[in-house]
């Protein structure tokens, strides 16, 4: 995903940078881009209406994550974090996020992260419910040609 557009994804999320995300080398530690990555999809769904935090019955575990890094972000620098998902299976769904920073037209950094659903009474995994999975549609990559 490294030379990905912006126009491959469907939904972006602006992230601020904060002072307290630069490290000693004075640019944004790599442990705060998976934050990133959770805060764009979690928004997302949030604003959707189809994740409730408090009180849903059903929820989403990470369960794999990866990033990959092609250059460096520092405060203040405006991150747009540019979601999508890459698979819609029966109980997850595999999202690929890329993080542009201010008006680059390529990423800085690209990743993905898996979100299983389970019952939150028994973290046993379940069928992502049909308003989730109406959500997620919209978010679902056209397929290649």
């Amino acid at each position: 995903m490294k030379n990905a557009a912006r126009s491959e994804f469907p939904h972006f999320l602006a992230i601020p940078t904060r002072w307290m995300d630069n490290d000693v080398y004075g640019h944004v530690n790599n442990v705060v881009y998976y934050s990133y990555f959770d805060t764009a999809v979690n928004q997302f769904l949030i604003a959707r209406g189809v994740l409730d935090i408090h009180k849903g019955e059903v929820v989403g575990f990470v369960v794999d994550s990866g990033c990959a890094y092609f250059s460096s972000i520092s405060f203040p620098d405006i991150i747009h974090a540019g979601i999508r998902v890459a698979k819609l299976g029966n109980s997850s769904v595999r999202y690929e996020i890329a993080l542009y920073r201010n008006d680059e037209p390529l990423p800085c950094a690209a990743g993905h992260f898996v979100h299983v659903y389970v019952e939150r009474s028994s973290n046993r995994p379940v069928p992502i419910p049909s308003p989730v999975r109406d959500v997620l549609a919209t978010l679902t990559r056209p397929a290649a040609n």
